[in-house]
């Protein structure tokens, strides 16, 4: 059945106006910028450490940013605390056990919330694993990226192989809740490769896996002299081995490129891509936040140096502020919503834009024309098309 007016129109009566019923969930964002040195893949806002770790500095600059930022979210309660860099796991479990205190006086963190911290295996100490277990971290995201030295040496990472399997025994054996990030399609890395690393995630059966293609991200160091990467064909073909061999061993694909055993998935992230909210505190951090009448977009500044010293002064941290239009509504809930392999009811967008799903219309007719997706009754999905062509599908929602 294509998308029509009168199915639209049964799904929602009467256009909305852009007001909110109810607030979406809420999570917070706390971004730690600092790395050992800067892999030469990553586009994120993370800054090699050249001197002495300024943890004491930083975590005044976080907590006088979470006081400015709480009227804002007075009264919401905190489903999920994920902490992200840069390598968080450069900061002390005592930074970390601070950081997570300040958090819960200023706000109302549920007694369940997920508590992600991201970590380096070029970092670990069984010692000071455990210490961030004991400041109540609850979900480790380690970044393995590949057991293979060479792979290692030609992404320019900080830890070996060996480094990369004792972190994530011991990862398993602290945390309940561990995630293991993957990337494929490496420099010479031939399919092969990619099993013998997908063989060793699997042996130590962490709940969740995190499996990324390798791009060349604008303003890199491989974007400036790109490295000798797998053809088209070669890389589609690790990645349909990646979802072939973790789906066998029971991870179910629930996101692009998140794969889960039951029960294990990302709150957090989960939280993103239904368009819930999430404030975002720390140098670069980005956040959006609902209200009856608007949804906001905010970015905190950039520099460790420039937000430190900022709020030192007493100044606000952030540096843009703004509120989404309608058709910003519309192409922000659908970047994110179709990254889900099993899609979102129309009655989300409705609940997330405070918009009536006649705002789809056009895009999700001309969408299934070219079979980008699937519908069952009042749930979008995306087609196998459309998850390989996610950009083409994205993009007939743009502004």
């Amino acid at each position: 059945m294509s998308f029509s007016g009168p199915l639209l129109a049964a799904v929602t009566p009467v256009l909305l106006d852009g007001r909110l019923a109810t607030l979406p969930p809420l999570g917070l964002y706390v971004h730690l910028p600092w790395c050992a040195r800067k892999c030469p893949y990553c586009d994120f806002n993370s800054h090699a450490l050249r001197e002495e770790l300024p943890e004491g500095r930083y975590l005044d600059a976080l907590e006088r940013d979470l006081e400015q930022a709480v009227p804002l979210v007075w009264g919401r309660e905190v489903g999920s605390i994920f902490i992200g860099g840069g390598t968080p796991s450069l900061f002390t479990p005592e930074g970390i056990d601070r950081l997570l205190a300040f958090c819960r006086t200023l706000l109302r963190v549920s007694p369940l919330a997920e508590i992600t911290l991201e970590a380096n295996p070029g970092t670990f100490d069984a010692a000071r694993f455990r210490g961030y277990r004991d400041a109540g971290v609850n979900r480790l995201s380690l970044g393995i990226q590949s057991f293979d030295d060479a792979n290692l040496r030609a992404l320019g990472r900080m830890h070996d192989g060996r480094q990369a399997w004792n972190a994530a025994e011991q990862a398993r054996e602290l945390f309940e809740r561990v995630n293991l990030d993957l990337m494929y399609a490496l420099p010479r890395q031939g399919v092969a490769g990619l099993d013998q690393d997908l063989a060793r995630v699997l042996s130590l059966a962490p709940g969740h896996v995190s499996a990324y293609h390798l791009t060349l991200e604008p303003n890199t160091p491989f974007a400036a002299a790109p490295p000798p990467l797998p053809d088209d064909d070669t890389a589609a073909d690790m990645q349909t081995r990646v979802e072939e061999i973790l789906g066998a061993a029971g991870y179910g694909h629930y996101e692009t490129s998140a794969f889960a055993r039951p029960d294990q998935q990302c709150h957090h992230n989960l939280n993103y891509w239904t368009f819930g909210d999430y404030l975002g505190i720390g140098a670069g951090a980005h956040g959006k936040l609902s209200f009856q009448d608007r949804v906001q977009r905010q970015v905190r500044l950039k520099h460790p140096r420039t937000y430190m010293e900022t709020l030192e002064r007493g100044g606000a941290p952030v540096s843009e502020s703004r509120d989404l239009d309608r058709q910003d509504r519309v192409f922000e809930f659908m970047m994110n919503a179709l990254r889900l392999n099993q899609g979102f009811e129309l009655e989300l967008f409705a609940a997330r834009t405070g918009l009536g799903v006649n705002a789809l219309y056009r895009g999700l007719a001309e969408a299934e024309r070219r079979g980008l997706i699937t519908r069952a009754l009042h749930r979008v999905t995306p087609s196998p098309r459309g998850r390989r062509f996610l950009n083409d599908l994205l993009a007939l929602f743009l502004p």
